[in-house]
């Protein structure tokens, strides 16, 4: 979530300095270069590809920018998919509008996402406390390793098991990462012009040239908490084990104080992003070309299902390589190639209030935990594969009838979903792990893509290794 949603997180103004004179967008005049082309236009253009978080927030903050400086700028947001929100998706159960929404994709924000907590209270949308039960357990494909909840029995058990520094420690570690980053909300946010910049300002190059396995044990955090609390979180947040992301997404997926969701889809936000901006919505339209304008009011062309059409600037807010846009071979050789994860997400309703105790080698009488999250331990140490990421119950979707989500590598099968619940399943809906390119591959990386790509030609997904 954190990557997906990095550009809401921070000022735009920061980021993006646009060809034309727009004090909101040029404070920092160090970053600017004399302009080589007068634009002559009444009125610029700028052209934003992607209607997920960062295109439909760079709109909306380009419009506040108009309305502060009393400037007009004309946006086109260009979306080949037919709906607003990007992969924050909701579906009904039995496709069944009286019932609740499920999130498919970005299902929480936090407190710390000062953007998206004000932009719902701006837009009066509910916010909604994120639980998905009471009890969690550790899974490593053989065993359930540990179960825990909110009870002082239960404090006791993680004090034996894990000690008392190494979850003291790691909670210091993300509570100073969030208070770090929060100082970009302030008067002493410091001034970057690439990713570089603000992760050495904000502390964390450290975090993210090692991985979250080396970040921890260098921290002194017991190997034993890592490789199963922590593990588990980095797992459910961003499909990656601890000894590949890096150290900052192992910090991140535990940053989870406050969370929220909004009732009714988080997407909803994104449309109010849009709505407000002003822009012209163009869905189910695909962005072909990038290229430089023969015009001497513009600096780039676009190529689309609706035609060409010149800009002044253009933001690109959606993964490069994944969008067959053409852009000219110098700047694409400037943006790397971002791998991802190849997720399976299965939401599914059923009458069994528990997952069946026989499939974790457990009694039928036993208490099993709503959420269970899942440690690659087991692999390490010559155990089965889980076989998910994570399953976990989120609530009644009707009377005796619970919602579940399921994240993992590969499909669930009809035959593994009626063992696990015991054949009391009601819907199941499927989104392909081939279709779903969830999370950024979290290496270990010092380096990342350029935000300013040309002149006038911004990458919002810069952000996200």
């Amino acid at each position: 979530m954190w990557c997906y949603a990095f550009l809401v997180l921070l000022p735009t103004c920061l980021a993006f300095q646009l060809p034309f004179h727009l004090p909101f967008f040029t404070r920092n005049e160090s970053l600017t270069k004399p302009t080589e082309h007068v634009v002559i236009n009444d009125v610029p253009r700028v052209a934003v590809i992607g209607a997920g978080a960062g295109g439909s927030s760079a709109a909306f903050w380009i419009s506040k920018a108009k309305e502060r400086f009393n400037v007009s700028i004309e946006v086109d947001v260009f979306e080949k998919a037919s709906y607003i929100g990007g992969r924050s998706i909701t579906v009904y159960p039995y496709d069944n509008s009286s019932l609740p929404p499920l999130e498919l994709g970005a299902s929480i924000f936090v407190a710390a996402n000062k953007n998206l907590w004000r932009a719902s209270d701006e837009f009066n949308l509910t916010r909604q406390a994120f639980s998905a039960g009471g009890r969690t357990g550790i899974w490593d494909g053989e065993d359930l390793v540990f179960t825990f909840g909110d009870s002082w029995w239960d404090t006791i058990k993680a004090i034996v098991r894990y000690g008392v520094l190494a979850p003291k420690r790691t909670q210091q570690i993300v509570k100073s990462a969030v208070e770090r980053y929060l100082t970009i909300y302030s008067l002493e946010s410091p001034k970057w012009d690439s990713i570089a910049d603000v992760s050495a300002a904000l502390g964390y190059s450290n975090m993210t040239k090692d991985t979250a396995a080396s970040f921890f044990a260098e921290a002194g955090v017991a190997r034993r908490f890592a490789f199963e609390l922590i593990e588990g979180a980095t797992r459910v947040n961003y499909g990656q084990n601890l000894d590949d992301i890096h150290g900052l997404g192992g910090v991140l997926s535990l940053a989870t104080d406050d969370a929220r969701g909004i009732k009714g889809g988080n997407f909803q936000i994104f449309e109010q992003f849009l709505k407000r901006s002003g822009a012209h919505v163009h869905l189910n339209t695909e962005v072909k070309e990038i290229s430089v304008s023969a015009s001497p009011s513009a600096q780039w062309t676009l190529k689309s299902s609706l035609g060409a059409k010149d800009y002044n600037a253009v933001i690109l807010a959606a993964p490069f390589h994944s969008t067959g846009i053409t852009i000219p071979s110098s700047l694409a050789d400037l943006i790397p190639e971002q791998p991802y994860v190849h997720l399976h997400v299965t939401l599914l309703t059923t009458t069994s209030p528990k997952p069946n105790p026989a499939y974790f080698k457990r009694s039928s009488a036993s208490v099993l935990s709503e959420m269970t999250l899942t440690t690659y331990e087991g692999v390490r140490n010559n155990k089965t594969e889980p076989e998910f990421n994570s399953l976990s119950y989120h609530g009644l979707v009707r009377e005796g009838e619970w919602a579940v989500k399921i994240f993992s590598k590969d499909r669930m099968s009809d035959e593994f979903l009626n063992h696990v619940f015991l054949g009391q399943i009601g819907w199941v809906y499927r989104k392909e792990n081939t279709q779903w390119d969830a999370y950024p591959q979290l290496t270990p990386t010092t380096t990342f893509p350029p935000i300013k790509v040309d002149r006038g030609l911004y990458y919002v997904n810069a952000f996200e290794p």
